[in-house]
C-alpha cells in the first residue's frame, strides 16, 4: 500500500513496486495480464494503477520511438553556460530551449555549465543549423560544449526502485 512521508516523497510496497516495473517494461499491458503476472485479481490491480496515476508516481504512458528509424540519427550533448544568471535570464533560456524540437532533453545543472541538452537532428549539417539558427539566437549564452555520441551503451526511462525506495 501507498504511504506518503512528504508531498514529494511516497512510500511503495513491493505489489506497487511491480506493478510500475511491469508497466515501464510494457505500458500497453493490460490489467488483466497484470494480475495474472503478480497473482492477483483484476480489481486491485486496476485500483492501485488508478491510485498511482492520481498520486503522479505513474505521470503519463508514451511510445518510445528509435529515433535512426525517423532520421535522427545524430545525438548530441550540450553544455551550456549563460553569461548571466538572474531569475529572468535563467527562465528565458529555459522558455527559448523548450520551444526547440531538436531539444528532447534539458537539465539545469550546479557546477562548471548551467545546463545539459540532448539534442536529436538528421545530421552534422542539420546540427550546424541547430547551433546556429535556433540556440545561439538567445542572447545570454556564453558558451556551448557539444559532444556527439557515438553508440548508446544503457539508454532506459525506468526509474531503479526497490522497497526502500
Amino acid at each position: 500500500m501507498i504511504e506518503t512521508e512528504n508531498p514529494s516523497s511516497i512510500r511503495l510496497d513491493s505489489i506497487d513496486i511491480n506493478i510500475i516495473r511491469q508497466l515501464q517494461n510494457n505500458a500497453k499491458i493490460t490489467n488483466k495480464d497484470l494480475a495474472s503476472q503478480l497473482e492477483l485479481t483484476t480489481t486491485p490491480i486496476y485500483e492501485r494503477v488508478k491510485r498511482l496515476e492520481k498520486l503522479k508516481v505513474i505521470e503519463t504512458y508514451v511510445a518510445l520511438i528509435n529515433p535512426v528509424k525517423v532520421g535522427k540519427g545524430l545525438m548530441a550533448l550540450c553544455m551550456v553556460r549563460l553569461e548571466k544568471h538572474t531569475k529572468e535570464k535563467l527562465a528565458a533560456f529555459e522558455k527559448h530551449v523548450a520551444n526547440i524540437p531538436e531539444v528532447v532533453e534539458c537539465y539545469h545543472l550546479a557546477g562548471q555549465y548551467d545546463y545539459h541538452l540532448k539534442i536529436l537532428v538528421r545530421d552534422m549539417n542539420a546540427f550546424q543549423h541547430f547551433i546556429v539558427n535556433k540556440l545561439s539566437t538567445n542572447e545570454n549564452l556564453a558558451n556551448v560544449q557539444s559532444s556527439f555520441v557515438m553508440s548508446r551503451i544503457t539508454d532506459t526511462t525506468a526509474v531503479p526502485l526497490t522497497e526502500e525506495s
